[in-house]
């Protein structure tokens, strides 16, 4: 592969991926709800604080509660100044699969994806060429940390699973916004590829949640190893039934290029099964990528 074409690739990629990491909202819009800080006669907020055990109950009971997502989006991307717009389809099994069509406006297809634990299969039908690798793979590629739970938490706009030790956790109220904030680590160790060297480092993870729900509407992450970042902004949050999720969500990346996503979601269905394949035409050829020596 020429280093055009590996660039090319990787910008590809990287943006399918993170084309992945959504929230969701109900079918069914019974009402809207706007975040209203809680503010005394005088302007000030009156929140109260709570332990970072505390906050981190809260988050966990108010996470979206799933076993299927089949979900469509309007997505405009801009890469380092150039704008595309997208039509996303989204099919997933809690814990299992996540599948992913992805079509230029006009229903003209570019690709599709299958992600499970261990595997990632991917086929661009613009180019008639195929992928098949693990997350190992992706990541040296992107010089990234992806794996199925981060994407799957973001997917649905809850949190990426974080170590609760209370040595880990840092709660903080922002009281100019009258919001809370939770920083903690990622539970898994992250492992950075660089030069054939490994070294393992943590992920800060940063929530600010609304106080009258305890939903996510921020959620950042850093790499402080390589200085790159994901913000993820939720916003005209939704109600159905008593469940809350974002209709609007607003994406940045900043890694080797500069990703930023607008995403409006038009329909989601959840906790109806669904049909997860992806074939690979016969005629279609690998994508020729480079792998580092051990």
């Amino acid at each position: 592969m020429t280093k055009q074409q590996h660039t090319s690739f990787t910008v590809f990629l990287m943006s399918i991926l993170m084309l992945l990491m959504l929230s969701c909202k109900t079918k069914k819009h019974t009402q809207q709800t706007v975040t209203v800080p809680t503010v005394d006669t005088i302007g000030k907020c009156r929140l109260s604080f709570k332990t970072a055990k505390s906050l981190s109950k809260h988050i966990k009971e108010n996470e979206l509660n799933y076993s299927w997502i089949n979900t469509k989006a309007d997505v405009e991307v801009n890469i380092d100044g150039e704008e595309h717009k997208l039509d996303i389809r989204v099919k997933a099994r809690r814990d299992s699969a996540i599948w992913i069509s992805i079509q230029a406006v006009g229903l003209i297809d570019i690709a599709k994806l299958l992600i499970t634990r261990d595997t990632v299969k991917m086929v661009v039908y613009v180019k008639k060429q195929y992928f098949k690798g693990d997350f190992n793979y992706i990541n040296q590629l992107l010089n990234a940390d992806l794996d199925f739970d981060l994407i799957q938490a973001a997917l649905i706009g809850n949190s990426a699973d974080f170590d609760d030790d209370d040595s880990k956790m840092k709660p903080v109220i922002d009281r100019e916004n009258c919001q809370y904030l939770l920083s903690t680590e990622r539970k898994r160790k992250l492992r950075r590829i660089t030069s054939g060297q490994d070294s393992l480092k943590r992920s800060l993870q940063t929530m600010r949640l609304n106080p009258d729900n305890f939903k996510i509407i921020n959620n950042d992450f850093e790499d402080v190893s390589t200085n790159r970042s994901f913000h993820a902004h939720y916003d005209k949050f939704l109600a159905s039934d008593s469940v809350f999720a974002p209709h609007n969500v607003n994406i940045e990346i900043k890694a080797e290029k500069k990703i930023d996503l607008k995403i409006n979601y038009v329909r989601i269905e959840i906790n109806q099964p669904q049909k997860l394949t992806l074939n690979i035409p016969k005629n279609y050829d690998p994508i020729p990528v480079k792998k580092d020596k051990p």
